[in-house]
């Protein structure tokens, strides 16, 4: 059942096959490449005030290319046998480029979301950042580098560690909070007895 659901959905994209379609989706792919999110985590470190946010930007993208590369060894999937229009090694499932585009500009997603104030620059942000996503994915089908389940798995796969990632940096955050809050009434206590000794 999955091979005919991967055959189908191939088919069915391969129909737009064209010379500039197959150069769109070749560009759009791109944009998904180690290459370019390395890049971007240069720019975004360069561009951010708050080194925190660029950082966390980062270790996002190197904690969800790990985990993309270790799955993949553990299922070793073959790649679809069909003739990609790109060249790509190594293993199927699950897409790597679904599954850390969708950690990455998702998470670049929730930065938007808490700290663009701008509602139409926001919603344009987000809605792009969905829609490159989803692109992305198509792309590598269209390509014949992935399956149709490979790149659902890799959505998949990528917003539950997303979810993980976002808990855990905000379980980090609000404990940082707290220690300092209790830190700083220590410190008003110590100030308190000290008055209190002197007088």
């Amino acid at each position: 059942m999955i091979n005919s659901i991967d055959t189908n959905i191939y088919n069915s994209i391969f129909k737009l096959n064209s010379e500039l379609t197959t150069l769109i989706m070749a560009f759009i792919s791109h944009l998904g490449s180690a290459t370019i999110l390395i890049m971007l985590c240069v720019v975004f470190a360069i561009l951010q005030k708050t080194r925190k946010i660029s950082l966390l930007v980062t270790l996002n993208l190197a904690i969800s290319y790990t985990l993309n590369s270790i799955i993949k060894l553990i299922v070793a999937r073959p790649r679809p046998n069909v003739l990609p229009l790109v060249y790509e090694e190594g293993y199927s499932f699950p897409s790597g480029h679904a599954m850390v585009c969708t950690a990455f500009y998702g998470f670049l997603i929730y930065i938007t979301y808490k700290n663009v104030k701008n509602k139409f620059l926001k919603n344009a942000i987000i809605y792009g950042l969905n829609l490159l996503i989803f692109l992305i994915g198509i792309s590598r089908i269209y390509l014949g580098v992935h399956y149709a389940t490979d790149v659902l798995g890799g959505f998949i796969i990528g917003i539950v560690y997303l979810v993980l990632f976002i808990i855990i940096i905000n379980k980090v955050k609000s404990k940082k909070i707290e220690n300092k809050k209790i830190d700083s009434k220590l410190k008003n206590k110590n100030k308190e007895v000290k008055n209190k000794i002197v007088k």
